[in-house]
């Protein structure tokens, strides 16, 4: 008689322990997922080319960047990135570090870094290096599965 009365009791233990198993497998790859996007943004600059990284981005993306607005991420490629890393010859991140925290269909990222680039010699021959420590923070939105960079927003300062 004492197993019957335990019995419910049971069942909904296993069943809470399988639904948190199952929520805490989904955040952990809804995780990779975010980190996978920001981690193909990344490459590309590294990489000195904005090719593929529209689609990163929702229709209706923001971009600011050092207390500016630069638009949405087409605008921002097209007027800001894109003809930026034209002049670059190298752009490199190092120390780099991402924290993600996902919500539903919101995942919120911080990312850390420093950042190097070297700027293509000028007429006189002359190249300039630029090391700054940077920070991040997006907010990527989950549309029919896939994650999109809705906002982001990074700064920079000089390192010491």
């Amino acid at each position: 008689m004492k197993l019957f009365k335990l019995l419910p009791f049971l069942l909904l233990l296993f069943v809470s322990i399988s639904y948190s198993q199952k929520q805490t497998n989904t955040l952990d790859v809804n995780k990779e997922a975010v980190i996978a996007v920001m981690k193909t943004y990344k490459d590309a600059i590294q990489n000195l080319t904005t090719k593929g990284t529209i689609k990163l981005f929702t229709d209706n993306s923001e971009v600011f960047e050092s207390g500016g607005i630069e638009g949405s991420y087409l605008h921002y490629v097209e007027h800001h990135l894109g003809p930026e890393l034209e002049h670059f010859k190298s752009f490199s991140f190092s120390d780099y570090k991402i924290d993600v925290q996902v919500d539903g269909a919101y995942a919120f990222t911080t990312e850390t870094y420093i950042y190097t680039i070297e700027v293509k010699p000028n007429d006189k021959g002359e190249s300039k290096i630029i090391k700054k420590k940077g920070v991040a923070t997006s907010i990527l939105k989950n549309i029919n599965g896939e994650w999109k960079i809705s906002k982001t927003h990074s700064s920079s300062r000089n390192t010491k």
